[in-house]
C-alpha cells in the first residue's frame, strides 16, 4: 500500500485489494502486538549475533547462540526473522584432499568419535585442506587440540606431500612438548606413510585413524576448516601465494587462537580456556611453511635446513 500510494492514491488501492480506507487508515494507526515487537527486539539481537560472526552463520548457530545468552526461542522462528532480514549463512565448499594408500596398513581408531580428552596435550586431531589463490593452490595441515580446540601447529605448502604434515606435526611437538597424546586424522596416504609413522613412534605418540570419506569421524578439524573457510577463505581472493600464506597465519595466530570464541569452551577462546585452567602458554605465535626448496619455516624470521 505504502509502495502504490503515491502514483494511485489509497482509495484506488483499496478497492484493488477489497478493504475499506477506513480500515487501512485504522490499521496505520493501531500499535504494534506484543508479538510483533517481541520479533523487532529479536530480530536485532539476531543482526547483532551475525554481524559478530563474521556474517557467517545460519540459522542453527544463530539460535545456539542465541541459547548461550539465555534467550530460548525456537529455530523456525530464527530461520524466519532470519529470512526476512536477508540474513543467511555461508555454505561449505567441498574439495577432496584425502588420497588413501590402498597398500597402507591404517592405525587403529582410538577415538571412535569421542572428541573429548581431560586435559591439554592428550588428544590431537589433524588434517589437510586447500587454500586458493590466482597462483594455484596452496594446501593447509593442522593439528589441533581437541581439549582446547587450539590449532596447535599447522603449515603450509603448494603440494600434498608427507613433508607438509610433518611440518605441521613438528610445530606442533615443539611448542607443546607432549608426554602421552593421541594422534587422531583420516587415512589419507601422508599419515599412513612410514615416514608419518617413524615420526610418531620417535615422539611417543599414539596414531589413530578414522574411517574412509566420513567427515564425523574427524569432526573437530572439519569443523576449524568450516569456520575457515567462511571467516576467510570465501570472502577474500588471494593474488599470490604468499598473501594466502599472511592471511592465514593472521587467522590462527590473530584470531582463533587468541579471540574466536568457542561454545564448547564456555565461549572462551582457545588461549582463554587454557589459562582459565592454569595451563602454561608454551607456545609462540609462529606458523610453518614449506618453501620451493623443502626448508621448512617454524617462525617468520627462523629456518631450520
Amino acid at each position: 500500500m505504502t509502495a502504490h500510494q503515491a502514483f494511485h492514491g489509497v482509495a484506488p488501492v483499496c478497492r484493488t485489494l477489497g478493504v475499506s480506507p477506513s480500515g487501512y487508515y485504522a490499521w496505520r494507526k493501531r500499535p504494534l502486538s506484543p508479538r510483533a515487537r517481541a520479533d523487532m527486539e529479536l530480530t536485532a539481537q539476531i543482526q547483532a549475533l551475525h554481524r559478530e560472526a563474521r556474517g557467517t552463520y545460519g540459522a542453527p548457530r544463530i539460535h545456539a547462540d542465541l541459547a548461550a545468552h539465555g534467550i530460548h526461542v525456537g529455530r523456525k522462528r530464527v530461520a524466519r526473522l532470519m529470512r526476512t532480514a536477508a540474513l543467511q549463512g555461508v555454505s561449505r565448499r567441498t574439495c577432496r584432499t584425502t588420497v588413501r594408500d590402498e597398500t597402507a596398513r591404517p592405525a587403529p581408531d582410538l577415538v571412535d568419535r569421542q572428541f573429548t580428552a581431560g586435559g591439554p596435550d592428550r588428544l590431537w586431531v589433524a588434517d589437510i585442506t586447500y587454500v586458493p589463490t590466482w597462483a594455484g593452490f596452496l594446501y593447509l595441515a593442522v593439528v589441533f587440540d581437541a581439549w582446547s580446540r587450539r590449532v596447535s601447529g599447522w603449515a603450509m605448502a603448494s603440494h600434498l606431500r608427507t613433508e607438509l604434515v610433518l611440518a605441521a606435526l613438528d610445530m606442533a611437538l615443539a611448542q607443546r612438548q607432549p608426554t602421552d597424546v593421541i594422534h587422531h586424522s583420516d587415512q589419507g596416504c601422508q599419515y599412513t606413510s612410514l615416514a608419518f609413522g617413524r615420526r610418531c613412534a620417535e615422539a611417543g605418540m599414539r596414531p589413530s585413524m578414522g574411517s574412509v570419506g566420513d567427515a564425523y569421524d574427524n569432526a573437530l578439524c572439519e569443523g576449524f576448516f568450516a569456520t575457515l573457510e567462511c571467516a576467510l577463505l570465501d570472502r577474500h581472493r588471494f593474488r599470490t601465494q604468499a598473501d594466502a600464506r599472511l592471511a592465514v597465519f593472521d587467522f590462527i595466530e590473530g584470531w582463533y587462537n587468541p579471540r574466536r570464541r568457542h561454545s564448547a569452551l564456555e565461549y572462551l577462546s582457545p588461549m582463554m580456556y587454557e589459562r582459565s585452567h592454569g595451563t602454561d602458554d608454551r607456545t609462540m605465535a609462529s606458523g610453518s611453511t614449506i618453501d620451493q626448496g623443502g626448508a621448512i619455516s617454524v617462525s617468520p624470521s627462523v629456518v631450520v635446513q
